[in-house]
């Protein structure tokens, strides 16, 4: 497993635009007895050896839970990469296509983790920019040997630079306002970490419901939710979290959680923590120097979209990313026929700059 999970760093070594996860944390998140995506959720792995040296890995994952949620019978390939070799990828492509098959799969998309939350998409466009925590990055000959192979494209996300104004845009001063008084709303901050346990449950709860109608979106389970909760909120910054909460009975109708670029420290971190791994990571999220800032979850409840509550987010964030010295933001992958989230950036200043696709082919047995 150790192997199968190296194998993305060592394929890379020396890119200047891969960012490498942490070893530990995919390790985790592929081990059944401790990802509880694993109740519903069944996966396997090959590696392909060419003269007893790894030249391939892809992962085959059913989630049950999105099939009924999706009324299909699809299987997911994940953590995907190989070098630029037909006979690897060919090999590869066909373990997992003969695994879905025989589990009575009759299609196959991907790339696609057990959740949102997991890397989603191929890098098909913009291979000559830095890759986020939440993305992974792929040569652009994937692509062409997933073609050869039969895939289509199933779906694009976008992904976009947006540069931080140095004031609020009255425009959204104005709606915010307005925004707060007309629905009884109010933003929410938080002091210490003691205080966002109380919500942090909330949290989940609220991407459950904003996600649920997304493309492959699979609602996480309460056991998920706890996972996560104990795995993200330890991390986060507090003054780069906002929510937005309805004053009447505290409940939380929008959200955005906010880290600065991790980026350049785990490029120089190369997927382990020690024995001096942290210390870049620690500088990336407390130090001075880091000028761009990763919009890692954003959401509002679908009562409340295309009501002004995402300029009410940005209208808390804007002073404080220039209180930090931000200069841009990077947003995560949007779907690209989700006009609303888009419609976020036209008032401002942004670049489209990198594409992702999740691909699709159906089986046959």
């Amino acid at each position: 497993m150790k192997a199968f999970v190296e194998f993305n760093i060592e394929l890379y070594k020396g890119n200047p635009y891969h960012v490498p996860g942490l070893v530990s944390d995919e390790m985790m998140t592929l081990d059944p007895l401790q990802n509880p995506a694993f109740d519903f959720c069944e996966a396997i792995y090959f590696l392909a050896y060419c003269d007893n040296k790894i030249v391939g890995r892809i992962a085959g994952i059913i989630n049950h839970r999105a099939n009924e949620t999706w009324h299909q019978r699809y299987a997911r390939f994940s953590f995907v990469d190989f070098i630029d070799d037909e006979a690897v990828s060919t090999a590869l492509f066909e373990a997992v296509e003969r695994w879905a098959i025989a589990k009575g799969m009759n299609g196959i998309q991907g790339p696609l983790g057990f959740t949102d939350l997991d890397h989603e998409g191929m890098l098909v466009w913009g291979f000559d920019r830095v890759g986020t925590m939440a993305t992974a990055y792929s040569f652009p000959y994937y692509m062409e040997h997933l073609a050869r192979l039969g895939y289509t494209k199933d779906q694009d996300w976008k992904e976009f630079a947006i540069q931080i104004p140095k004031e609020i845009p009255e425009k959204h001063r104005r709606i915010s306002e307005l925004v707060m008084k007309k629905y009884g709303l109010t933003i929410k901050k938080f002091r210490s970490t003691k205080e966002i346990w109380a919500y942090a449950r909330r949290i989940f709860l609220l991407w459950n419901e904003a996600y649920k109608p997304l493309y492959g979106y699979s609602e996480l389970s309460d056991k998920q939710i706890d996972y996560y909760v104990k795995m993200y909120i330890p991390m986060l910054k507090l003054d780069l979290i906002t929510l937005v909460v309805r004053q009447a009975d505290d409940a939380v109708v929008g959200l955005a959680i906010t880290l600065p670029s991790l980026s350049a420290a785990l490029q120089k971190a190369q997927g382990h923590l020690f024995p001096f791994g942290w210390l870049p990571l620690l500088k990336a999220m407390y130090g001075s120097n880091n000028r761009i800032v990763d919009l890692y979850i954003m959401g509002v409840s679908p009562e409340y979209q295309s009501k002004g509550v995402n300029a009410l987010l940005f209208y808390d964030l804007i002073p404080t990313f220039n209180k930090y010295g931000f200069v841009y933001a990077e947003s995560n992958p949007e779907l690209e026929l989700n006009n609303k989230v888009q419609a976020q950036w036209e008032d401002f200043d942004f670049q489209h700059i990198k594409t992702r696709r999740a691909f699709i082919k159906l089986l046959q047995a």
